[in-house]
């Protein structure tokens, strides 16, 4: 069964003061995430990340399309006791210590009282707030209110999660503390969808990648996949203070650094670049393929499609 599944979901909502003109924030969407799976929803800002998720979520209402969560309508009240969510910017009651907001956040989620105090102070734990667990929330740093956005996520252990941009404002320890719970979701068998820009998280976490732009899906693809397709290029890294002069006459993109040399150049040169490391008697440190990266991917799908260009070309004529 899918986890979600969602079918021409679409948005416009009215803009301008006197005059309001319709502006279409999510064209119809279709796109399937299976159960078990981290998927993540790549795009820049004002692409249609966040509205996806308010709609998944009951948070907007959709002007046409529906979907369905774990097997059910999405405006389905049994949906909500299965899912959780961390929104970009969430707000809590700062006068409220970690421990007496994911106390209140275990009421409202149904927790049987007597697992809370239990619940609370595991969830505490897990995303690293255990000594922090009785200051106000007004004192948390940005990085410390989102670890505690993340516990509330997670408290009542549901089969879904939707985190919209939950790496914004960490450190890099605050970030990789936050891929290791992904992964942990990921091992409990729950289905991760999450939003971001940040392409190496993105290429570090999912299974699988969406990528968004101007409110049109513009490609789904496997992380694995898309990364591994080679250029027809090698990479060759060696020991030399200088770029010798037979690589350079191969036609080769190098750069030195320190006593390091980086050369690229294609697969059908490799004999002969490491003939001419040989003959100049230089250690070779490596030699790897160069890969398609996620980054190429997502900016190819941020070119100008065909139908925009199409319906741009029919808004300036009319």
């Amino acid at each position: 069964m899918a986890a979600i599944e969602i079918l021409d979901l679409e948005k416009k909502y009215l803009v301008g003061f006197w005059r309001k003109r319709p502006k279409l924030a999510l064209r119809p969407l279709r796109l399937t995430i299976e159960e078990g799976e981290v998927f993540g929803f790549l795009g820049p800002n004002g692409a249609g990340k966040t509205t996806t998720l308010k709609l998944l979520m009951g948070l907007v209402f959709p002007t046409a399309g529906t979907a369905r969560i774990l097997g059910m309508r999405m405006d389905d009240p049994r949906v909500k006791s299965q899912i959780g969510f961390l929104p970009e910017q969430p707000y809590f009651y700062d006068h409220l210590s970690a421990r007496e907001l994911l106390n209140y956040y275990a009421q409202l989620s149904g927790v049987p009282a007597k697992a809370c105090s239990g619940r609370v102070e595991q969830m505490l734990a897990r995303v690293g707030l255990s000594d922090s667990a009785g200051v106000q929330l007004r004192k948390f740093s940005k990085g410390m209110l989102q670890r505690v956005g993340l516990a509330q996520a997670i408290l009542h252990e549901p089969k879904l999660v939707f985190l919209d941009e939950p790496m914004s404002g960490l450190d890099p320890v605050g970030r990789r503390e936050v891929r290791d719970l992904i992964q942990q979701l990921r091992s409990e068998g729950k289905t991760v969808f999450f939003s971001t820009h940040i392409l190496s998280d993105a290429e570090a976490l999912c299974d699988r990648v969406g990528i968004i732009h101007e409110g049109e899906l513009r490609g789904v693809g496997a992380v694995a996949e898309l990364t591994s397709q080679t250029k027809g290029k090698v990479e060759i890294i060696f020991c030399a203070q200088n770029v010798p002069a037979g690589l350079a006459a191969l036609g080769a993109q190098a750069w030195v650094s320190g006593d390091m040399v980086n050369a690229v150049l294609t697969e059908e040169q490799q004999d002969a670049a490491l003939e001419v490391l040989r003959r100049e008697r230089l250690k070779l440190i490596s030699l790897t393929p160069v890969r398609n990266s996620l980054e190429e991917y997502y900016i190819q799908k941020l070119r100008p499609s065909e139908t925009h260009e199409e319906e741009s070309r029919k808004g300036a004529s009319a």
